[in-house]
């Protein structure tokens, strides 16, 4: 249950709110409604998809749009193998880790990550699947309802609703207080959009790399600081 609660406090709304963005995306790129729905719940992540939407509308080929969604969504294998490790001690989630994986969102993952080491092993996987299950049918209503609201909302403000799922991302670690994660989040405010501008496609996993490793070392060569977690 308190995975459910926590997901309906206000990841829910988040994920609705940014689906519904998707959903317009979706309509206006030619996709069907079963399409858009149906790629919500097997894609289950927003750059890929927004990817995916944006070449179907230019005629791109299968092949490129399959690329280009799989490079979008690479921000998922250092997220899983950061995740797993918590479930790895409870037999039961170590066999579903393969769904455990397919149902993670960034959501999901970084609420997993935050409150997953305080609670009993037992305890982890009913609040992730719980988690999930809440942010899994936002999207999916989100994705309905923006298909068929699209022309009830200016382009602009559709379009917008993508982004409050990062800025809520934003928001959730903005009171992390271990000093090698504000060092990471500190390179990574400045190396995201140079690397976007280098490359659209590798940006954003580059500079994950790069910023995380930055702010590892960094904070390795660093004295210790009173009242600041290491």
């Amino acid at each position: 249950m308190r995975g459910v609660g926590d997901g309906l406090s206000m990841p829910f709304f988040m994920v609705l709110a940014s689906m519904m963005g998707f959903g317009s995306l979706a309509r206006d790129s030619g996709l069907s409604f079963g399409v858009s729905v149906v790629s919500t719940a097997t894609v289950w992540g927003l750059p890929g998809q927004v990817a995916y939407a944006e070449l179907f509308a230019v005629g791109a080929p299968v092949l490129a749009i399959m690329l280009a969604s799989s490079m979008a969504n690479l921000r998922f294998l250092p997220m899983s193998l950061s995740m797993l490790p918590l479930f790895q001690t409870e037999k039961k989630a170590w066999r579903l880790r393969y769904l455990l994986v397919a149902l993670m969102s960034i959501n999901t993952w970084a609420l997993t990550l935050r409150h997953g080491p305080s609670m009993a092993p037992d305890q982890r996987l009913p609040y992730y699947l719980g988690l999930c299950g809440i942010c899994l049918t936002g999207g999916l209503t989100g994705t309905a309802l923006g298909y068929h609201l699209a022309t009830s909302f200016p382009l602009y403000v559709t379009v917008s609703l993508i982004y409050l799922n990062p800025v809520y991302f934003v928001f959730l670690f903005s009171g992390v207080r271990h000093r090698n994660c504000i060092l990471a989040l500190m390179f990574g405010t400045v190396l995201g959009p140079l690397f976007h501008l280098i490359s659209p496609e590798w940006g954003l996993p580059f500079c994950g790399v790069i910023a995380g490793s930055a702010g590892y070392w960094t904070d390795r060569r660093m004295k210790p600081t009173t009242g600041v977690p290491q």
